[in-house]
């Protein structure tokens, strides 16, 4: 049974529709994450304007995890304005890092580990809520957490990204970028 793409079976094969999907996932989050970046190194407002720590401010005040608030009293807010250009920045890099299709894994580490420290920084829903409602109180950045495991596991095809497009690795498919 042939399930090469041809004129005749248009249809590529799972493991092939699988690959593009997810590099259309990874694209979508780096493209985010881009727009995230961008208007926070772009403007002054979160980075010198005080705006990361008046986020800080309301972590601590709308309920961080017990074991992150001396961290973000102490460490987090004592060194606000570098911590604010590693977070515009790295926001940035990391959109870069998805969307061009380079240092997949390097990025989608950091990712993973921004979003569980923001995770624990913001979403606590309290010391007697239910299991089911601290999954629930970290959607927004437990969902983005898990994107990144998985870029970070899954060997990345050559859809959608730089290296696919470079000629030099079209003749060399094992060399890595």
């Amino acid at each position: 049974m042939n399930v090469t793409p041809s004129p005749m079976n248009p249809t590529p094969p799972p493991a092939v529709a699988s690959s593009r999907a997810f590099a259309y996932l990874r694209f979508a989050v780096g493209v985010l994450f881009l727009i995230f970046g961008e208007y926070k190194v772009f403007g002054s407002q979160l980075t010198l304007g005080g705006g990361f720590q008046s986020w800080i401010h309301r972590f601590l005040s709308d309920g961080a995890y017990p074991f992150m608030v001396p961290v973000l009293r102490d460490f987090v807010l004592s060194h606000g304005t570098a911590i604010a250009f590693l977070v515009a920045y790295g926001e940035l890099a990391m959109g870069l890092a998805l969307v061009l299709g380079i240092f997949i894994r390097s990025a989608s580490i950091c990712g993973c580990l921004y979003m569980l420290a923001l995770l624990f920084s913001s979403n606590y829903p309290g010391a007697h809520a239910a299991l089911w409602q601290y999954f629930g109180a970290s959607l927004d950045h437990l969902v983005f957490a898990l994107c990144f495991a998985a870029f970070a596991l899954e060997p990345p095809a050559d859809i959608l990204t730089l290296r696919g497009y470079l000629p030099a690795h079209r003749r060399r498919v094992g060399n890595k970028f």
